[in-house]
């Protein structure tokens, strides 16, 4: 046997192993179709629910609430004796103050614990293991567990803070921590390595390399994070009503004093038997709705903003 034979026979017989596995890979049988087929029916059905639903809310709150809108929604507090002229100023300065003490503390500790654990933490650590898990399931929590727990450990217990908006912003923080988490995990890790391994083998550090390679293109994923996390923390009422957001306060709160939000406001209003109160809280959750759209948008500006800044670059 010639002595380049064997190399020869060896090279073919792994362009044959290739080209069964990518042929399995890629084999679309009947079976798989319809599979595929019914998948994609499913999906699409229930998208079409979510919409309608969504839909429907949207128009059965104009209906309800359109006749109310003016700026004395915004302009005037809250009132039990003439519900014609009272508004949801407080509450918005409260949803303001809540959230943005939210986004002052979610964004830090987010993408720095994001950051510790995708470019530092070792994954032979058992801790760091441990670590991973909680915040996974902290992720599916319910809200209320949250609640009591900022009961029990911030408006009371060691930090005693009180029932104040400081209270409220660390206990949703908590709530919604674990989102912009594992987002900015995502996209950190999204990041080729090429560029890393490029940047370090020039002599950057880790921290170098992290600071001005990585997190610039992660960018735009972390905040895509951010905005789930702050668009859900706007809607939250449950842990709120725990933590002292149940007040109906007639004055414009601060960040550590008595508060209220738009989504408890909402449902006090709700809960009463007149219909001008109804009518008041289909009109608050149309300034909800408008107020998460303005913030969501800001957000997605910006992140578009980051996107583009680093495809120019």
């Amino acid at each position: 046997m010639p002595p380049t034979a064997t190399p020869r026979r060896v090279r073919r017989a792994a362009e044959g192993a290739r080209s069964a596995t990518m042929a399995a890979l890629t084999a679309r049988t009947r079976r798989g179709r319809a599979t595929s087929t019914a998948f994609l029916g499913i999906m699409l059905v229930g998208l079409s629910f979510a919409l309608v639903g969504l839909l429907s809310l949207i128009v059965f709150m104009f209906v309800e609430g359109g006749g109310r809108l003016s700026w004395t929604l915004l302009t005037e507090g809250p009132s039990t004796i003439n519900p014609g002229g009272a508004g949801y100023r407080p509450a918005i300065l409260g949803t303001l103050w809540v959230i943005s003490g939210v986004i002052m503390l979610i964004v830090p500790l987010g993408v720095g614990s994001a950051i510790y654990l995708e470019r530092y933490a070792s994954k032979d650590r058992w801790w760091n293991r441990l670590i991973e898990l909680n915040i996974q399931n902290l992720a599916g929590v319910p809200s209320i567990v949250f609640g009591i727990l900022g009961l029990a450990f911030v408006a009371r217990g060691p930090l005693g803070l009180g029932f104040v908006a400081i209270a409220g912003s660390i206990t949703v923080a908590m709530l919604v921590l674990p989102t912009v988490i594992l987002a900015a995990r995502e996209a950190i890790k999204a990041v080729p390595s090429s560029i890393s391994d490029g940047a370090m083998a020039l002599g950057a550090t880790q921290w170098q390399t992290t600071r001005r390679q990585v997190l610039p293109i992660a960018l735009p994923g972390i905040l895509t994070g951010v905005i789930l996390a702050v668009a859900r923390a706007i809607g939250e009422a449950a842990p709120l009503l725990l933590v002292g957001a149940v007040n109906f306060i007639t004055f414009d709160p601060t960040f550590t004093s008595r508060y209220t939000t738009l989504p408890v406001l909402i449902y006090n209003y709700s809960t009463r038997p007149q219909e001008e109160f109804r009518v008041l809280a289909a009109a608050g959750v149309i300034i909800m709705l408008v107020l998460v759209l303005a913030m969501n948008s800001v957000a997605v500006w910006l992140r578009n903003h980051f996107e583009t800044k680093y495809r120019e670059h």
